[in-house]
């Protein structure tokens, strides 16, 4: 898909389900029928973290160069559809593995990879993944997108960063447990008034071998008003996104030129 520069309404595709644990062929069969039923064209597709195997700890197992068979799916899928794809997956590190976020472009090429800075120590995480060193800004056009993972969502500095730089979007991938699902949401939203941007949170339903999942993705506009909130079942919810609300919110509020600390 070619995008022009003025260019500022897109269709996000969110893709909220239960993987199967740790289970790369089924999630791809799973993924690809969810894929088959978008009836309309959207300009990015965005599945939860660690896609296609769940919050497995057994890291070594299922990680891959980017080159492995995570990659060829999401490429495939990426092609197929002719949107921008992001996805998590497991990269095989030198030494330790990296929980990461891909951006895969309309054309199957790898757009950005961001390594999750914030393991979840809470959950032994640190143990098995090595956290990132860098906030990455990908692009779709002229638009500017922050990629983090779960977690991170906590760490502000790292959003404040992305606000800095004025992204349009911030992306946040998950697998975000029911019990702490207030946290999710009144996150989602502060993250995306404290930058004046739109933050699009997508996590899965289900439950895995330690936790139960209730999703609550959703897309939240820089007001901190929710465009999208998907409640607790497996689907493809799609929201369109007017990026000039972002220019038009930084330009009558313009809160962002007084931060000084970052």
């Amino acid at each position: 898909m070619e995008y022009k520069l003025e260019q500022r309404l897109m269709k996000a595709a969110l893709f909220q389900y239960d993987p199967v644990w740790e289970d790369l062929q089924r999630n791809m069969q799973k993924i690809q029928r969810m894929a088959d039923k978008i009836g309309t064209q959207v300009d990015m597709m965005i599945l939860p973290e660690l896609t296609l195997t769940g919050f497995t700890m057994r890291s070594k197992s299922f990680a891959e160069d980017l080159d492995g068979p995570s990659m060829e799916f999401f490429r495939k899928l990426a092609r197929e559809q002719k949107s921008n794809l992001f996805a998590g997956l497991i990269e095989r590190g030198k030494p330790a593995c990296h929980n990461c976020l891909v951006h895969i472009d309309p054309e199957g090429s790898l757009a950005a990879i961001y390594r999750k800075i914030h393991p979840f120590s809470y959950s032994g995480e640190n143990r098995f993944y090595t956290g990132g060193k860098n906030p990455v800004i990908s692009r779709i056009g002229n638009i500017n997108i922050g990629l983090t993972v779960c977690y991170d969502l906590r760490f502000p500095e790292l959003y404040r960063i992305y606000g800095k730089a004025r992204t349009d979007l911030i992306i946040n991938i998950a697998n975000w447990p029911d019990s702490r699902i207030a946290h999710w949401q009144t996150l989602l939203k502060a993250r995306a008034i404290e930058n004046q941007c739109y933050v699009i949170g997508v996590n899965r339903v289900g439950k895995d071998k330690k936790n139960a999942y209730n999703g609550c993705s959703a897309v939240i506009h820089p007001s901190g008003n929710e465009i999208l909130q998907t409640g607790n079942r497996e689907d493809v919810f799609i929201a369109e996104i007017d990026f000039d609300e972002v220019e038009d919110i930084r330009r009558n509020y313009p809160f962002l030129e007084d931060m000084v600390l970052i």
